[in-house]
């Protein structure tokens, strides 16, 4: 099952950036803040949580990286 960025509404404030990177169209406008699109396209490429200005966009998960 794959794992979807986690948007927290209290945070977001709507700008839309980050649909504006989002390369599978996995995040549409609802209201006043963002909301995810359950889709297969989406890897969780991560570029809709870097270009979040207010950091209401997060990993539901822990990514490790071993050396």
């Amino acid at each position: 099952m794959a794992e979807f960025p986690v948007i927290d509404r209290k945070k977001c404030n709507g700008c839309g950036l980050c649909l504006t990177v989002c390369k599978c169209r996995g995040l549409f406008i609802n209201g006043k803040t963002i909301d995810i699109v359950t889709t297969v396209e989406c890897n969780y490429c991560t570029r809709c949580e870097v270009i979040c200005p207010t950091g209401a966009i997060s990993c539901p998960y822990e990514i490790i990286i071993e050396k």
